[in-house]
């Protein structure tokens, strides 16, 4: 699948996504498009490549938009919103209660996005406001109805405060609640962004999502999967090993730079997405963790 590229969710009806082509990566960003009696869209990309998905629509016949539904206002999944929402009037913004004011007046969200991805912010554009007529916030347990089927909004703060995942007919739209799926390689790879990651709520969000007991997993990183508890099972375990890697590597240097240099050294993930976007990717989710370190959001509940 190429960027722009549009394609059928498999066994699902009525669902698509498009590969926005995020950071000029193949198989990173994904949008999907429920071409249900009242249409929707779930996340937006970065706003730049918004063409693909207006294209996309196009192509699957839908000139109006009813609703927009970022799973949360980070900008690779809400700083299209602004401009989906010019480009189809009569559609409302539905967005986490936390997110609304960041997207009717992005300018904080800028500047912490500057601040967090740094050397990637270039392929960002500034997003478009959303006019505060046109946004409404959700709760956990918040329906939307698309007429032929329902909607159902899940909190999943872990990642961040402001994010839902969405639930329907078999579906979960997991956001990043459940990690960055790598097709290619059949497995999840850890999102620890800053300013707000918990591991401790991220793992009670992937149990969460492991209770819906869906049939499909949609990835907004990167793409449907047929669910599998045991790959979930395999994400918990990842997200611990990570944060107490880097709690480790700090221990032993005491210098937040070295610390994250080290990671950024060893990555494998410039064998997915290519060196630009392997090292920023982990430079992001080192930072996270160092955060949360900080800030005391790292203890764990003990299972036992």
């Amino acid at each position: 699948m190429a960027p722009g590229d549009l394609e059928a969710v498999p066994d699902a009806t009525d669902l698509y996504y498009v590969d926005t082509g995020m950071y000029d990566v193949a198989g990173y960003g994904a949008v999907y498009i429920l071409d249900t009696a009242e249409p929707a869209v779930i996340d937006t990309g970065i706003g730049t490549n918004r063409e693909y998905i207006v294209d996309a629509l196009d192509e699957l016949g839908i000139d109006s938009l009813s609703y927009i539904l970022p799973t949360h206002v980070h900008l690779d999944h809400a700083g299209g919103a602004g401009f989906l929402a010019e480009a189809f009037p009569d559609a409302e913004v539905l967005v986490h209660d936390r997110g609304v004011n960041h997207l009717i007046d992005p300018g904080r969200l800028v500047e912490g996005t500057k601040a967090a991805v740094d050397e990637m912010w270039p392929y960002y554009t500034e997003p478009q406001p959303v006019p505060d007529g046109r946004i409404t916030g959700l709760s956990d347990g918040d329906e939307i109805d698309l007429d032929d089927r329902t909607l159902t909004a899940h909190a999943a703060p872990g990642h961040a405060p402001h994010q839902l995942v969405f639930e329907t007919d078999g579906l979960v739209f997991t956001g990043d609640a459940a990690g960055i799926y790598v097709a290619a390689r059949d497995e999840i790879r850890v999102t620890s962004p800053p300013p707000q990651f918990d591991v401790q709520q991220c793992l009670d969000d992937v149990s969460m999502i492991q209770s819906l007991d869906p049939d499909t997993l949609c990835f907004a990183h990167f793409g449907p999967r047929d669910y599998d508890e045991g790959l979930l099972d395999g994400y918990k375990r990842g997200l611990i090993e990570w944060v107490e890697a880097i709690r480790q590597q700090r221990s032993r240097v005491d210098d937040d730079e070295a610390v994250t240099d080290h990671f950024v050294t060893n990555t494998d993930l410039t064998e997915i997405w290519g060196t630009e976007k392997g090292w920023a990717e982990t430079r992001l989710n080192v930072r996270g963790v160092l955060a949360a370190l900080d800030q005391g959001r790292v203890d764990i509940d003990d299972p036992s």
